[in-house]
């Protein structure tokens, strides 16, 4: 790539911030990273990631060079005129954004006709708005704004970067609008240049929509269970109807991360302070938390009272190729788990680290099959791949009993229920119930699969 393209500055370095500073590196700008973490910059300095994202590594140690770490933001200031803020908006006890770490970075700028700042942090609708309000209020009316929203999926936010389904610039139509277009030229991607407040309204819409067909599919499933129809035979077929697709129609223990949740509590919450009752995310998020409670209920069902019983927990990261805990479904099955007097023991191959700082309680194995020695149940919580080619016989010698309950419905049943054990998913229905004695998927070949 080209030695001269524009300098930029990122602000914040977790998950979106890393990755589009080290995205930009790979196409030629030259990267001013900033974090308030010192001990965060220093692992960067020595070329430490401190987040684990595949490919995400390599690209960085490609391009240390033209990236650089600092604590101290004039040093961004200094040398790029686009400022791409990345920090986090977790959300408050109301359902709120929390803009604290947008506000101290809007607080820390200088007045200046010839910086922008990029907004790639996921907020509320209108916070564009307020910002060059504060700007004119603080005398920094030629500070620019654009907001940019990104669309990294986390377990492949490199490839995304790289190949992005569209961009999203909202500005007023003046020259940081144009230098942000023109970054993101190379990459060729559908571009939807708008004002500021339709960019901010992309983002929460995107990821409020995914959610509800999740939680769609998930309905769908718990409906399966109780009529004998086989949820994924289902949604193959809906998936081929092209005004729905495919994707996101995988029934299973319910949607976590960084984003959904958050975004999707935002924007309900960003309609009831504008005066708008969004009873559509009310129901999202109600299903996706029931469809946490209901793993219990198949526990319940094969083992009777789980006081005293011990489960393994097979992935905690919130998906897999991450090591993201935030909003993960294992995060409340182990809190539920235990209280309903059960014994968990869990494996993650790259979230431990995470998660021994939020889990209490829990025995962290060494691998899957030292969580599976002597569990009287199996809940798969996160499909990591070496989860998906255990060896079922394996298993089923290694337990106490007999239970495995495939929360993501990335298991085959056949094989599970072949070494001997009962086979539960999410709403599989009778078509699943057909087994023949001999471990052959009799529903499968009525099908044409067999």
């Amino acid at each position: 790539m080209s030695s001269q393209r524009e300098p930029i500055g990122v602000i914040g370095t977790g998950y979106v911030g890393l990755v589009t500073a080290a995205g930009f590196a790979e196409l030629g700008s030259d990267v001013h990273c900033i974090d308030i973490d010192a001990a965060k910059v220093a692992r960067l300095q020595a070329g430490e990631i401190p987040i684990y994202e595949p490919g995400l590594a390599e690209m960085v140690a490609r391009n240390r060079e033209r990236m650089h770490f600092s604590t101290d933001i004039a040093d961004a200031l200094e040398h790029a005129r686009l400022l791409f803020v990345a920090v986090g908006t977790p959300p408050t006890y109301s359902g709120d954004a929390d803009l604290s770490a947008v506000h101290a970075v809007v607080g820390a700028m200088p007045p200046s006709d010839r910086h922008a700042l990029v907004m790639k942090s996921t907020v509320p609708v209108g916070t564009g708005r307020a910002i060059k309000r504060v700007f004119a209020e603080q005398g920094k009316e030629g500070f620019r704004y654009v907001s940019c929203p990104e669309f990294l999926k986390e377990g492949s936010a490199v490839a995304d970067f790289l190949n992005p389904d569209r961009v999203v610039v909202g500005d007023d139509g003046d020259w940081a609008g144009d230098a942000v277009v023109e970054l993101y030229a190379p990459l060729r991607a559908p571009l939807v240049r708008t004002d500021i407040a339709s960019a901010e309204m992309v983002k929460l819409a995107s990821n409020a929509f995914l959610a509800t067909k999740i939680s769609f599919i998930n309905e769908i499933a718990n409906v399966c269970e109780e009529t004998g129809a086989d949820v994924v035979e289902v949604a193959q077929g809906m998936g081929l109807d092209d005004r729905i697709g495919p994707k996101f129609l995988q029934a299973g223990v319910g949607f976590g991360g960084s984003c959904f949740p958050k975004d999707v509590s935002a924007l309900k919450q960003l309609a009831g302070n504008s005066g708008y009752h969004f009873q559509l995310l009310n129901a999202v998020i109600e299903v996706n938390e029931l469809q946490k409670r209901r793993v219990m209920g198949k526990l319940v069902k094969h083992l009777g009272t789980l006081v005293g019983k011990d489960i393994a927990l097979l992935g905690l990261a919130f998906k897999p190729n991450t090591d993201d805990m935030r909003e993960a479904t294992s995060l409340v099955l182990s809190a539920r788990l235990q209280a309903a007097g059960a014994r968990v023991a869990a494996f993650d191959p790259v979230a431990e680290d995470e998660a021994r700082e939020l889990l209490q309680g829990v025995r962290f194995a060494s691998g899957a099959m030292d969580a599976i020695k002597g569990a009287d149940a199996v809940v798969l919580v996160t499909e990591w791949q070496e989860f998906r080619d255990l060896d079922w016989g394996e298993v089923a010698a290694a337990m106490a009993g007999s239970v495995v309950v495939d929360g993501r419905n990335a298991l085959d049943p056949a094989a599970v229920r072949a070494a001997g054990l009962a086979y539960e998913g999410v709403g599989r229905g009778e078509g699943l119930t057909r087994i023949a004695a001999d471990g052959t998927d009799a529903a499968g070949a009525a099908l044409g699969r067999g």
